[in-house]
């Protein structure tokens, strides 16, 4: 490694700090690899001084609050708080330093906050080109950060036609990471070196999750934060968003992996570094017999399903020839080569393991810049799509909008031709297609044979035209006929009947992915191992959510619950309809009975001073948002200091568990339109 790219090493991890520089990993230790490092502990004294000065800042930030013109900076102040709280309520001591990296950063929260009191923002120019920046999470309300590099040469003030390339890095899996660490890496004292032409954004992800659920949702929120951060100073040299790099190394790689094949129309070239892009493979090491509805659900995250979606984005991945994980880009090469698809070249260092040299480094980013420099197409002729899941839905001015099934593969194959578009599709049932607005207004539509002839729609948004002028066909199958419908969002119709749409699709797990909130009973439950059940699960997923997401669970009681929680969050309900207000108004309009004696669902009865039931349904008093009963993230809590690779669903949309065990006494997916199928 060249000793002019400083890296952070950690527990056997090294992770970029600054500038250009791309994550690299040594070999973990076999035994153990997950397992925190050393903590180093501070003295009494020191712990004091921390305490001290986190209670001063946390004050200057409460008087911060009370004035508006402050919101939209405050994150850039709070995480400074997040990071000091965090580091003392678990201890994540993990560097000989994090004591002092501590302090320094409580120094730089009030040094923020100060400024933020008077109105200003010294972090958010230029003269420091290493800065950390944070967002308010939509998710949970906490501040997360993340980290930006600008080149020497960027320049706000510049020429307004100059854009520059934007690389979102990944980071791999670090047992050390926290808050602390990672603000300190961005501490605003590296400067890039001469050579760099692009801006970096360095994801913190939420911690070790391999960039799924929250963490997935950081890497959008914290790059959208940062665009709309820029917008600010629209008019000179920009950030380009069609000339955005998505890469990483190791944990990074099958991130990049994972979201490179699952946003295809995002980026203009995807860089991965090992990782992984199969569960079977990286897991168990081969196939392992699960549960039909674990198996069905492997199919949301496992890049290998959605390889086919490189027919829309270049790929440059690398691997050290001695790698296990080279068999991440193995697995996608043979599937490309298959279905002869000539979109990756793959980058293997002879001799090397579970390393990303310097020297490598630069011959991928050599052919990184080169699809930059050609940027992507932002409304392409043709569009060719794959998915598993309504939870990825759309790819440029494409978006599956209803399924056949769920979990089983959906293909749409569009080109626009002189006066209207070529299709082919595959378990689809609902199609609506978008692209910027020309003088024609009918169009001629060929879908899986059939010709159709329509008149292009302008699309609509709460009523009102959008500024972009856009047209807008809406395709829909009944039976094998196709037709054209004036009805362009699937959600109008969702007061009249249910069905599984983008976002409210599945499994209890997606219920994590946008804002929610925890409201709990506030009586006593029929049983008291009901109870004893509901607060433990409370218990684990207040720490798993605070230690392994990062964040902080919202929680309210059923008497709290108001119009705007229901309009705005996805409902999390713990208790039984006697606990729980908000669990008794809706269970009615639920596909279960639930009375003291017994549970009944799908046709079967089960002891109520035995079970509970678990399950993810859209909310009957807001059908927009889901109601989730008695459950956080489904895997066990022991998974997260495994490999990530196990952070997948274990219960589908619905279980009923025995309260004594925890074990399953059934469970599965809704169909289409959810109902329990047989």
């Amino acid at each position: 490694m060249q000793k002019t790219l400083p890296f952070l090493v950690v527990a056997g991890f090294m992770f970029a700090v600054a500038g250009p520089q791309f994550a690299a990993a040594q070999k973990p230790k076999e035994k153990g690899k997950f397992d925190p490092p050393k903590i180093f502990e501070p003295s009494q004294e020191v712990l004091d001084q921390i305490l001290a000065k986190t209670a001063q800042l946390e004050a200057k930030i409460e008087s911060l609050r009370k004035d508006k013109k402050t919101h939209d900076l405050l994150p850039d102040v709070e995480i400074y708080l997040r990071g000091a709280r965090n580091i003392v309520r678990f201890k994540e001591y993990y560097n000989k330093d994090s004591a002092k990296w501590t302090l320094d950063c409580l120094d730089e929260g009030m040094f923020r906050a100060e400024h933020l009191a008077k109105l200003q923002a010294p972090w958010t120019h230029l003269q420091t080109r290493n800065v950390l920046r944070a967002y308010r999470s939509q998710i949970d309300g906490t501040a997360q950060p993340y980290g930006v590099t600008y080149p020497l040469s960027f320049d706000r003030g510049a020429d307004r036609a100059k854009k520059c390339r934007v690389d979102i890095v990944l980071h791999g899996r670090n047992a050390s990471l926290t808050e602390v660490a990672f603000l300190n890496a961005h501490n605003g004292k590296k400067k890039p070196p001469a050579d760099q032409d692009w801006i970096q954004i360095d994801i913190f992800g939420r911690g070790n999750n391999a960039y799924r659920w929250a963490g997935e949702a950081d890497v959008f929120e914290a790059m959208e934060a940062f665009f709309k951060g820029e917008a600010k100073y629209a008019g000179g040299h920009q950030p380009d968003r069609n000339r955005i790099v998505l890469r990483g190394f190791s944990m990074g790689g099958a991130g990049t992996w994972h979201l490179g094949l699952h946003h295809p129309d995002k980026w203009c070239v995807m860089g991965p570094g090992a990782g992984f892009t199969t569960t079977h493979d990286y897991a168990w090491k081969g196939k392992k017999d699960l549960p039909d509805y674990q198996e069905k659900c492997l199919r949301i995250y496992d890049a290998i399903d959605y390889v086919e979606n490189a027919r829309m984005i270049p790929i440059v991945a690398y691997s050290g020839a001695d790698d296990p994980q080279k068999l991440a880009a193995d697995n996608i090469e043979k599937r490309l080569k298959e279905l002869k698809i000539d979109a990756m070249t793959h980058l293997i260092a002879p001799g090397l393991k579970h390393t990303f040299p310097a020297d490598w480094v630069k011959k991928a980013n050599a052919l990184w810049s080169g699809h930059a420099n050609k940027g992507r197409a932002e409304a392409p002729a043709k569009v060719s799509f794959v998915t598993y899941s309504l939870l990825y839905s759309s790819v440029a001015g494409v978006e599956i909008q209803r399924l056949d099934r769920h979990y089983e593969k959906a293909v749409v194959n569009s080109e626009k031709t002189a006066n209207g578009f070529r299709i082919q599709t595959e378990n689809v049932r609902r199609l609506l297609l978008t692209w910027p607005a020309v003088k024609e207004k009918q169009f001629v539509v060929n879908i899986n044979g059939q010709e159709l002839k329509t008149v292009a729609l302008e699309l609509l948004h709460g009523g009102e035209k959008l500024d972009v002028k856009e047209q807008a066909i809406c395709l829909e199958r009944e039976g094998k006929e196709w037709k054209a419908t004036q009805m362009l969002d699937e959600r109008d119709e969702l007061t009249d009947r249910l069905v599984k749409v983008h976002g409210l699709q599945g499994p209890i797990d997606d219920a994590f992915v946008d804002s929610f909130v925890c409201v709990l009973g506030s009586g006593d439950t029929w049983h008291p191992a009901t109870q004893k059940f509901v607060d433990a699960k409370v218990t684990a997923f207040r720490h798993d959510w605070a230690k392994y997401f990062r964040g902080e669970l919202p929680t309210i009681g059923d008497y709290a619950v108001t119009p705007n929680e229901i309009m705005d969050k996805n409902l999390i309900l713990f208790g039984d309809p006697q606990s729980n207000l908000t669990l008794a108004q809706i269970l009615p309009r639920l596909p279960l009975k639930w009375t003291k004696d017994e549970i009944e669902f799908g046709g079967k009865k089960y002891k109520g001073s035995e079970h509970v039931p678990v399950l993810i349904f859209p909310n009957p008093l807001n059908p927009n948002k889901y109601v989730v009963l008695n459950t956080g993230h489904t895997w066990p809590s022991a998974d997260y200091a495994k490999t990530n690779a196990l952070l997948y669903p274990r219960l589908g949309d619905y279980a009923i568990l025995r309260m004594s065990d925890g074990s399953v006494a059934t469970a599965g997916l809704f169909g289409e339109f959810w109902r329990v199928e047989k």
